[in-house]
């Protein structure tokens, strides 16, 4: 099995506030290393929900847990998690949620999944390869302009409409099908490189999150987190790149702060309490996990609590 380390280990299990009885969801499972200290702390009357969109990972949470009556392991993405507990016959409101974004370190290193620039494999993205359209089909379907906004607004390129011409262009004569295929051609288009990042990586980063849904999936679980945590219930949101992190950003600070109201009306703002609270400052990996593990440097945890 490939290594992987799990980031920010024991500051987000630490931020949910485990409680023996309490039930927690995992909706990014990936190799288990969350999952595995949470049920530390739960008692035989605890459970845990884990979520991956992987079937690799799901595949390694069930046997891993086959015999822990405590877990219950469900496919699909963390976005429809009341679903999952609906299935696991779990009814009311949890005690916390953790959510850690991105990809695992086994789906970068695995070359046929196609997250990785470094690595010849089949240009293919998906968390789900059980379905859905891969990183390959998208592009060898759709026009111009839609490849240019997806390198825009989900990695920031600039060269976004050069590289979407190049791709109509090479496309016609020779579908792209590789990682280092789409590699290479980034590499002929995009003229100015930044400091120490291949030319790649801001391209690849944004066909993912289209592929995945990435964005769409952490909007709609975070306004059902809302609605699904008891109080004093914990959300923690683990992000690795800008665009995650300022959606959780602004989510918790909307939800933790008073609304604005008219003048005149008969209610002050001091008796209106907000749904959340948050939990201290954006935790980051210390220097120290940073030196072992080089992808937790850009990770971000923040937390906020359900109100009474």
């Amino acid at each position: 099995m490939l290594k992987h380390d799990t980031v920010l280990l024991q500051e987000a299990v630490q931020a949910l506030n485990v409680q023996e009885s309490g039930t927690y969801v995992d909706g990014t499972y990936g190799r288990g290393g969350h999952s595995a200290l949470i049920l530390e702390s739960l008692g035989a009357g605890g459970r845990l929900i884990v979520i991956d969109k992987d079937p690799v990972a799901i595949e390694h949470a069930r046997q891993r847990y086959a015999a822990d009556a405590r877990v219950f392991v469900w496919h699909g993405s963390f976005r429809d998690f009341p679903q999952a507990l609906l299935a696991a016959g779990i009814t009311d409101k949890i005690q916390g949620i953790l959510l850690d974004l991105g990809v695992s370190s086994p789906q970068l290193d695995d070359a046929e999944r196609g997250f990785s620039f470094m690595r010849e494999g089949k240009l293919d993205m998906r968390m789900d390869i059980t379905s859905g359209e891969s990183a390959a089909q998208w592009l060898n379907r759709a026009d111009e302009a839609q490849i240019a906004d997806v390198l825009w607004r989900y990695g920031e390129e600039r060269f976004s409409r050069q590289i979407a011409k190049e791709i109509l262009r090479t496309r016609v004569n020779t579908p792209l099908e590789t990682t280092t295929q789409l590699a290479d051609l980034i590499a002929s288009v995009v003229r100015k490189r930044e400091p120490g990042k291949n030319p790649a990586t801001r391209s690849f980063q944004a066909i993912r999150i289209k592929v995945n849904q990435e964005l769409d999936d952490v909007e709609a679980c975070l306004q059902q987190a809302l609605e699904s945590l008891a109080s004093a219930g914990r959300l923690v949101v683990i992000s690795f790149h800008s665009l995650e992190d300022r959606i959780v950003k602004h989510f918790l600070r909307d939800a933790s702060s008073v609304p604005n109201l008219p003048k005149g009306l008969p209610v002050m703002p001091t008796f209106i309490q907000p749904p959340m609270k948050l939990i201290c400052k954006a935790v980051r990996a210390s220097e120290e996990e940073v030196e072992g593990n080089v992808r937790a440097r850009s990770a971000i945890m923040r937390i906020g609590e359900r109100s009474a």
